[in-house]
């Protein structure tokens, strides 16, 4: 079953960084990169199970798993860096008016 559930407020979010919102017992991060993108990934790195959320983005729209520097495409979820070969789950992100939706299958 797909379900749209609000997990942030827009005006909330940072202009750029990682917030982290749980969605129907889902643990997500939020990633802003500045220029506009807003990307939604699950919390959890693939290597090690680590929270994605105490990393930080790169540029060329990448997240930075903190602990051991697993490195994870924000559009795609694909790992871009060992030690991670596994990608992490993305979900479809948007903004109505200031909320934040992801959809949840």
């Amino acid at each position: 079953m797909v379900r749209v559930v609000k997990v942030a407020a827009a005006s909330e979010l940072p202009d750029r960084g990682l917030t982290a919102v749980e969605a129907d017992g889902e643990k997500i991060v939020l990633a802003t990169t500045g220029d506009g993108g807003l990307y939604a990934l699950q919390d959890r790195c693939s290597h090690a199970d680590f929270t994605l959320s105490d990393g930080q983005i790169l540029d060329g729209d990448r997240i930075e798993c903190q602990y051991h520097g697993a490195k994870f495409d924000l559009k795609s979820g694909r790992a871009v860096a060992l030690p991670a070969i596994r990608p992490v789950k993305t979900y479809d992100v948007r903004v109505d008016g200031d909320d934040v939706l992801v959809t949840l299958e």
